[in-house]
């Protein structure tokens, strides 16, 4: 394939129209941080997962502490009552100033997701763990606040943003809390998966939103926001219909982004080689609610930007950790490139859809607390192919390039993808995913002397193994995603 031949008819492999720019990408590929143990200052792998995260020098990662260790997410576990208050930051600190030390110098959205229970309406308030490590599933009761004016729920997350970006804040009371932090934050993202927490109707979520948003631009003008982040989006367009119709928030308020997540799941029954069909016929149904979404977006809210911002696979057993007593089933080694190949297609689609953020969930998972969504070894904090796939996706592709016209030829378009680019600086290159479990060769043509970078099997957590490929087949391992560079 030559600079200026047009797409090249046959063959057994992808062809590509260089001189055919499909659009201009703007689709960043990062992660998400989801708060638990493993990352506690102590834990054997807090220092190595903090610096792969490092490493990766990612743009947009989202940070998210999690409301099964809610000493961990809430900073006011109590309500404030004759004239005390129970602001604490003691455990959360750690963990946020350990993240934004580590992505210093490029842009972060945060979640902090719990709202404080004592906020909602409800009959008697769970008692909180007094071991921080210990997770706890049933204290978030009630669906109406407290407070109908949601001042009460607006200022809690005003303070939290002063906490971290403006050096400490005033409580209920007026005494003021001093922290010395002066971070930069980009984005703030309210509340998460409101389709499963408190009953959340569209309306609900719309209102809060409203709130929180007003409260933390009075601390922070320049903050960016992003809404909705639900758990089950094709099963929630009236989210969409609702949330981005622009007269049900109050004026002024912005909508910069949504968000929302899609895992892929397998049947208990499932072995690695039927998951492979499953995975990737799920990506592709996922990939019709994209496409459905995004007609609502651009018919209500065509200036705010998309971020789907947990991607990931969660094998079946991991639905099991919430039985007392059970013990996670070994992960196959080939599963890790299987999710990783799900991921790099679904960012290929995205790119291509132009999806601004693809966040591949998570940095640290581990028996008892998703297992299967892990980027790293929970036990050495070393990665595995999942980050090394994000790995390659950061290092060789980037909001600016173009997304070029490709097609799959005589190639089964069920065995592999294949998406083509050409960078800012004028780079050809291709992004190969393998969606089968089995090598499979393939014709390249156009493609002899290509410098090849591979993530598969044989290289499981190590970085991306270099080839160059001295004709025009190729062999494109099991699950491998793969990048080929012309010269």
């Amino acid at each position: 394939m030559s600079d200026s031949n047009p797409m090249e008819q046959g063959g057994s492999g992808p062809q590509v129209n260089w001189d055919a720019a499909a659009r201009e990408m703007n689709t960043t590929p990062t992660l998400q941080v989801v708060v638990n143990p493993k990352l506690r200052r102590g834990s054997p792998i807090h220092d190595r997962a903090f610096e792969e995260l490092r490493r990766l020098s990612a743009d947009y990662v989202r940070f998210v502490p999690w409301f099964p260790y809610p000493r961990d997410a809430i900073a006011e576990l109590y309500p404030p009552a004759d004239g005390k208050t129970y602001w604490d930051f003691a455990s959360i600190d750690p963990f946020v100033v350990d993240f934004l030390e580590a992505t210093k110098g490029h842009p972060v959205m945060l979640n902090f997701s719990t709202i404080p229970p004592w906020m909602f309406k409800a009959e008697r308030l769970v008692p909180y763990p007094q071991n921080p490590d210990e997770p706890i599933w049933n204290y978030q009761l009630g669906t109406e606040l407290r407070d109908p004016t949601l001042k009460e729920l607006g200022d809690y997350f005003a303070r939290l943003v002063s906490w971290y970006t403006r050096g400490g804040f005033e409580d209920e009371y007026g005494q003021y809390h001093a922290s010395g932090h002066h971070y930069r934050i980009d984005y703030w993202e309210v509340l998460n998966e409101p389709d499963f927490e408190h009953g959340t109707t569209p309306a609900q979520y719309a209102e809060r939103y409203d709130a929180i948003v007003s409260a933390i631009r009075r601390v922070a003008p320049d903050m960016k926001f992003v809404g909705l982040s639900l758990a089950m989006p094709g099963r929630s367009p009236q989210f969409f219909e609702y949330f981005l119709d622009p007269r049900n928030h109050k004026p002024g308020i912005p909508l910069d982004l949504i968000s929302y997540h899609f895992y892929a799941t397998a049947a208990p029954d499932e072995t690695l080689d039927i998951e492979q069909h499953t995975y990737f016929a799920q990506a592709d149904g996922f990939l019709n609610t994209v496409r459905y979404i995004e007609s609502i977006r651009r018919r209500l809210a065509p200036n705010t930007r998309t971020t789907i911002n947990e991607i990931g696979a969660i094998r079946a057993d991991d639905m099991l950790q919430f039985i007392p007593g059970h013990v996670a089933a070994e992960i196959p080694p080939a599963y890790w490139n299987l999710a990783g190949a799900t991921y790099a297609y679904l960012f290929a689609h995205f790119a291509a859809m132009g999806i601004d953020i693809a966040g591949e969930s998570q940095l640290v998972g581990y028996p008892s607390q998703f297992p299967s969504v892990t980027m790293v070894d929970w036990n050495t904090g070393a990665p595995n192919a999942r980050y090394r796939a994000l790995e390659l996706l950061i290092k060789h592709f980037k909001p600016g390039d173009q997304v070029v016209s490709t097609g799959m030829g005589l190639f089964p378009p069920s065995y592999s993808y294949a998406q083509a680019f050409r960078t800012r600086d004028g780079k050809r290159k291709l992004l190969l995913v393998s969606k089968r479990m089995e090598d499979r060769n393939m014709t390249l043509s156009g493609f002899a002397g290509a410098t090849v970078e591979v993530v598969d099997q044989k290289t499981a957590g190590a970085a991306a193994r270099v080839e160059q490929l001295s004709g025009d087949k190729y062999n494109l391992p099991g699950f491998a995603v793969a990048v080929l560079t012309l010269p």
